[in-house]
């Protein structure tokens, strides 16, 4: 979670009770105790009406651009304050598109006093979606801006995240998202989806669980962060953070229901991971003390059906004084990950591992600069079939605010995290991805974001949009689709063979494919010669279907010789000419999609010479192919050349008539190969991970 931050609004009973008679004319100062104590929805609220105790002159709201003109003062001053003030109270309670409006207006002042406004201008315009526009004022900010603070660190990666949003407008989406039905997203803040089963759903919810009060009762709100971020409520019971369950299937879950599991007074908890075997709950317990949040991840086991009250976990994983939270236990159970702001990270919260031994994790690693960064790193997800973390962070040139990133890794090493780009990302916190089906983990599941809520993080499902990569396998003799071929689709970055489809009557294969990634396909039949075909997917960043060029396979029978056409050489040389290097290369290309194949390579001659001298050069003339696809990185062993002089002719070297055949002889002048054995079993060049 981005920050979690629970701050319950402070009712100061005794204060606004004496002032109470006083709001007419002393609203900012109301604003002020609720601005100071942080509750910016409330403060909010007051600026507003404090704005509409100034006697101000639309043409006084103007902005005074004249160089050097001195700071306002008296009337215009305190409103200019208080314009401040309350862009500030909307954008720290996360109301993006009203603290714009107010930005904007302070901003226009070109006042001195506030030389951030226009970073946070561009900051809500970009919450907002208006990357242009941010990107227009970010560079101002850069060009005006003097101090060396975070701010100024910051601006050039907000740069570099208008300049990527604008891109991604140009890019076909790879994902369909939809807010979860049913009664997952009634009240407050709802989150951190987990799968429990094929019709369960296990979240966690901050909304109360009293339902509203009369309007007349005395109202108590919250103003919290997300994922604890709310609107205000007329509530008996304060919002907590906790787990529940739904049920339901594709993405519509009802009958939510509170998880039976102990709680602590004055702490939240959720933000949980179910071990393989569902007898283990690692859950995250947090609460504010002084304004500072607080947290841990425990660990509940399941007896009869009972959770037992959640253990905070060692030091292991929870170093004192720090804070851990959001753990992901992998599917295989080797490997417990977190987020925590613990010693030797990069910044602020950093992804961390730990390696489990009997259920009882190890020291904490963290997973290095390829992850983390100095700013956010929360969230993790990982996918032990493909080797593919996913989580989120706002310290990478993204949309803006959280975004779900991916990098494949065995947790010895890291591949470059990849934005995962629109609609998966948004302008605003996009965080918690977890699969529906841990078999297809990218084909659909659930994360939560608050794109479309003020306040709150929602839970939406995910579909993946089917990228197909196909293409039509043929006979090369016949021309006819080769029914019955094996095709395999090999992940060629991870060295992998993901998918295996047997071809039918049509000869076409279709494979889902994930776009700007490299893929080799591999066509086997009994009988046939093998061939690969190597291919990238770059061009399904704007098209959701790609037709691969059609390939034909060879037949072959053990010992019936092939012949080679257009091998040439020089007279009465056995010198291999450039023109007959190309025809060998295809020789080349065939033994390395083959590598179980032995092959012999033969040369022949017409009746010309003598039996001795043919037999010379012929086999010259074979040696000289071997030796090229020997060059060519094929092994001597597989290898063999044979010259058969004049004694195996093809056609007539003569006429009946006893005269000179010379197309007869050119016939003869050949160059063949033929499979001699094929070995019984040999290493595979790729792991299979297939589905059949």
């Amino acid at each position: 979670m981005k920050k979690i931050t629970l701050c319950w609004l402070v009712i100061f009973t005794g204060i606004i009770n004496s002032i109470n008679a006083q709001y007419v004319y002393d609203y900012k100062h109301t604003a002020d105790i609720y601005y100071n104590a942080k509750d910016y929805y409330s403060a909010a609220q007051y600026y507003n009406k404090a704005l509409g105790t100034f006697k101000i002159k639309p043409e006084q709201v103007l902005p005074y651009t004249i160089a050097g003109a001195a700071p306002p003062s008296g009337k215009m001053k305190d409103y200019q304050q208080v314009v401040a003030r309350l862009a500030e109270s909307y954008r720290l309670y996360y109301d993006y598109t009203n603290a714009e409006t107010w930005y904007a207006q302070l901003v226009g002042f070109n006042n001195p006093l506030y030389p951030q406004a226009r970073y946070w201008y561009a900051v809500c315009l970009r919450y907002n979606g208006k990357y242009q526009q941010a990107l227009e004022e970010f560079q101002k900010f850069k060009q005006s801006y003097t101090a060396a603070d975070d701010l100024s660190v910051r601006t050039p990666l907000e740069i570099a995240n208008c300049e990527f949003a604008l891109e991604e407008d140009n890019k076909q989406p790879r994902f369909t998202i939809v807010k979860t039905g049913g009664n997952v997203n009634e009240g407050g803040a709802n989150y951190a989806p987990v799968i429990l089963d094929a019709s369960t759903l296990m979240y966690t919810s901050s909304r109360s669980e009293n339902p509203p009060l009369p309007p007349t009762t005395t109202t108590t709100t919250t103003t919290t962060k997300q994922p604890d971020k709310k609107k205000p409520s007329k509530s008996g019971t304060p919002f907590v953070n906790a787990l529940y369950t739904a049920t339901g299937r594709d993405n519509s879950f009802d009958n939510s229901q509170k998880v039976q599991i102990p709680t602590a007074k004055g702490y939240d908890q959720g933000v949980a991971a179910v071990s393989p075997d569902g007898n283990s709950l690692y859950l995250t317990r947090w609460m504010m003390k002084d304004g500072v949040k607080q947290s841990a991840i425990c660990l509940s086991t399941k007896l009869n059906g009972v959770w037992s009250e959640p253990k905070v976990l060692g030091d292991n994983v929870n170093a004192p004084g720090y804070n851990s939270m959001q753990p992901y236990i992998t599917a295989d159970g080797k490997y417990l990950l977190f987020a925590s702001n613990r010693p030797g990270g990069m910044g602020k919260n950093d992804l961390w591992y730990c390696i489990m031994t009997d259920g009882v994790p190890g020291g904490a690693r963290n997973m290095g600069t390829a992850i983390n960064t100095k700013d956010e790193e929360q969230a993790p997800f990982y996918d032990a079939e493909r080797n593919l973390l996913v989580f989120s962070t706002d310290g990478r040139v993204g949309l803006g605010g959280l975004d779900f990133f991916s990098s494949e890794g065995d947790f010895g090493s890291w591949s470059t995290p990849v934005n995962m780009g629109k609609p998966l990302n948004s302008p605003k916190d996009d965080i918690y991805y977890t699969a529906l089906d841990n078999a297809h983990p990218f084909a659909a599941g659930f994360i939560s974001s608050d794109r479309e809520s003020v306040c709150c993080l929602e839970v939406f499902g995910i579909t993946r949009i089917s990228k197909i990569a196909s293409g039509l396998i043929l006979d090369c003799d016949t021309r006819q689709p080769l029914q019955g071929a094996t095709v395999s689709l090999v992940d060629t970055i991870r060295r992998k063979t993901v998918r295996k489809q047997t071809l039918g009557p049509s000869g076409r294969y279709s494979f889902e494919v994930d776009p700007k990634h490299y893929y080799k396909i591999i066509i086997e039949k009994e009988n046939y010669f093998t061939k690969t075909f190597s291919f990238n997917t770059n061009d399904l960043e704007r098209v959701d279907s790609l037709d691969n060029p059609t390939l034909c396979l060879r037949h072959y029978e053990i010992e019936k010789p092939i012949i080679l056409n257009n091998i040439y050489y020089d007279f009465n040389k056995a010198t291999l000419r450039n023109e007959s290097k190309i025809v060998l290369d295809t020789v080349v290309d065939i033994l390395k999609d083959n590598p179980r194949l032995t092959i012999e390579m033969s040369a022949h001659t017409d009746s010309i010479g003598s039996v001795k001298y043919n037999e010379k050069l012929s086999q010259a003339r074979a040696q000289s192919c071997v030796n090229y696809l020997i060059s060519r990185g094929i092994s001597p062993s597989r290898l063999i050349a044979k010259g058969y002089g004049k004694s195996r002719p093809i056609a007539p070297n003569s006429l009946p008539n006893h005269k000179d055949n010379p197309a007869g002889r050119q016939l003869n002048r050949r160059t063949e190969f033929k499979v001699l054995r094929r070995q019984v079993e040999v290493k595979p060049e790729y792991e299979d991970s297939s589905t059949q």
